[in-house]
């Protein structure tokens, strides 16, 4: 198995999955299961300053119809678990609520609506006292 972390896309590459923005969990099954199936496949990072394109990309695009399967069979079963947990800690009321984190925490609650507040004013108040 071929998996190579480069800072460039050679020309015959072909991107496979974005990982800008998924859950490293998500991004580790995704791995495994290109490996499980031996499909070669390399990855990029958002680089040092985070502007790159974080992504896995094949060698051989003559694999991405079965890769872009897997994933997308993967992504499937992932969603319905993920809405299948979400569901069970709802029910059992184990689920977090906004209301739930202002209940735990009510100070850091009005010390963020207060420094929203600040801000506001200040990004605002200069444009509504010209108007005047």
């Amino acid at each position: 198995m071929n998996v190579r972390h480069l800072a460039g896309i050679p020309e015959m590459a072909k991107k496979l999955f974005g990982l800008r923005g998924v859950p490293e969990d998500e991004a580790e099954d995704v791995r495994q299961l290109l490996s499980r199936h031996g499909i070669d496949y390399y990855e990029t990072s958002a680089g040092n300053w985070g502007i790159s394109m974080p992504a896995i990309w094949l060698d051989d695009e003559h694999q991405y119809d079965q890769a872009r399967k897997l994933i997308d069979d993967y992504q499937e079963e992932r969603s319905v678990r993920m809405r299948r947990e979400y569901e069970q800690r709802k029910s059992t009321g184990q689920y977090e609520t906004l209301a739930d984190r202002i209940r735990q925490a009510p100070l850091t609650f009005v010390f963020y609506i207060a420094i929203i507040i600040f801000l506001l004013y200040l990004f605002i108040g200069p444009f509504v006292s010209i108007g005047q």
